[in-house]
């Protein structure tokens, strides 16, 4: 049987390959989560603000209005994401630098 159900070949071998590989799971849950609170989030904003009635259909107006809250909604989403993985790159390398800091300080002791 191999990890995360990927082909028995290219099942991981090393603790580095299976690290690396719960990694990427990881990552690929966590953008299916983030995914499904930005569609929850249209859904809720967006109906809410462009369905005053909730019908059989849509009107030309709702549709429309649908569409330019959803484009605003990603718009924003993709911003924000934007700026907090560069935020997060920024803090991790200040901490790689303090970390470095502080080990060649300790090797001069």
């Amino acid at each position: 049987m191999s990890l995360f159900g990927s082909a028995p070949s290219s099942a991981p071998t090393t603790s580095e390959d299976i690290k690396s590989a719960v990694v990427q799971q990881l990552q690929q849950e966590a953008a299916v989560n983030n995914a499904r609170a930005l569609i929850t989030k249209i859904n809720e904003n967006c109906f809410k603000s462009c369905v005053p009635t909730p019908g059989s259909s849509l009107s030309s107006g709702e549709t429309t209005c649908l569409s330019n809250c959803m484009e605003k909604y990603i718009a924003m989403w993709n911003i924000t994401s934007r700026t907090y993985i560069s935020r997060v790159g920024v803090e991790s390398k200040r901490m790689g630098a303090d970390a470095s800091a502080i080990a060649t300080l300790g090797s001069g002791l």
